[in-house]
């Protein structure tokens, strides 16, 4: 941590540093957010499918990643992934979130159109 605060660009170089800190910390919810949401509901919002988004944040992750402990928010690839990210969840998850998914429980089976019987 000294290296980044030593120099004439330190308080830069540290903002840059919290900067890259806080959009991986939204690639990582958009990522988390992708696994939790069932894949049925991407297609019945009309979506790309839940692999592909998966793919998409997985390569946002990584790439946010590498921006918080080797290159830094200004890398061109950082940018690209917390935009990924940032449709992600400004467009497709207040979407998709709108399903809940019906499988597993008990009371599966009795399910009308507003809830269980």
């Amino acid at each position: 941590m000294i290296t980044v605060i030593s120099g004439a660009y330190g308080p830069l170089n540290v903002f840059f540093l919290v900067l890259a800190a806080v959009a991986f910390g939204v690639e990582a919810w958009a990522f988390g957010d992708a696994i939790y949401r069932p894949g049925q509901a991407y297609l019945a919002a009309g979506k790309l499918t839940k692999t592909k988004w998966l793919l998409i944040l997985a390569v946002a992750f990584v790439l946010g990643l590498s921006g918080v402990f080797y290159v830094g928010v200004t890398n061109f690839l950082s940018v690209v992934a917390f935009v990924a990210a940032a449709i992600y969840l400004s467009d497709v998850r207040p979407r998709v979130k709108e399903f809940k998914s019906r499988g597993g429980g008990s009371g599966s089976s009795h399910m009308g159109p507003y809830g269980p019987w």
